[in-house]
C-alpha cells in the first residue's frame, strides 16, 4: 500500500506540475496592441474634403445658373415649339453636367478615402500596432492615434 500511495503521489505531482507548466506557456502568448481612429474627425480635418466640397459647391452653383438661364430663355421665348426645343436642350445639357459632375466626385472621394485609409495603415504600422479599429466601434480600449493621422492627413 505504501508503494501504491507513492506512485500515487509522483503521478499526482507530475499532473499537477503538467498543468501548471501549460498554464504558464497559454499565459505568455502576445497580446496584439490595438489602435483606433476617430475616422469622422480625420475626414473632417482632411483639406483634401474641404477642397472636394468646396469645388462641388461650385459645380452646383454653376449647375443652378445654368438652370436659371434655361429658364429664363424658355420664359422669353413666346413661340411654344421653341420654347419646348430649348427646354430640351438645357435638360439634356443640365443632365449630362450632372452625370459628369457625380461621376467626378465618386472618383475623387475614392481617391480621398484610399489616401485616408492609407495613412491610417502607415502612421499604425510606424507605431507597431496590429490592428486599426474604428473608433465609434469600440466601448472601450485601444490606443487613440487620431491625432498623429490628422497630421500626416493632406
Amino acid at each position: 500500500m505504501d508503494k501504491h500511495f507513492k506512485s500515487v503521489l509522483a503521478i499526482s505531482i507530475a499532473f499537477v506540475l503538467g498543468c501548471g507548466f501549460n498554464s504558464i506557456a497559454n499565459s505568455s502568448t502576445t497580446v496584439s496592441k490595438i489602435a483606433v481612429v476617430d475616422v469622422p474627425r480625420v475626414v473632417s480635418q482632411s483639406t483634401q474634403v474641404k477642397n472636394l466640397k468646396a469645388e462641388h459647391d461650385k459645380k452646383k452653383n454653376e449647375m443652378i445658373q445654368l438652370m436659371n438661364k434655361a429658364k429664363s430663355e424658355v420664359d422669353a421665348q413666346t413661340d411654344i415649339n421653341k420654347k419646348k426645343a430649348i427646354a430640351e436642350k438645357y435638360d439634356k445639357e443640365l443632365a449630362a453636367k450632372r452625370e459628369a459632375a457625380a461621376k467626378d466626385y465618386a472618383k475623387k472621394l475614392a481617391d480621398i478615402d484610399k489616401n485616408i485609409t492609407a495613412v491610417i495603415t502607415k502612421q499604425a504600422q510606424a507605431s507597431g500596432y496590429d490592428m486599426v479599429i474604428a473608433k465609434a466601434s469600440v466601448l472601450y480600449g485601444g490606443d487613440n492615434i487620431t491625432e498623429q493621422v490628422i497630421k500626416n492627413i493632406k
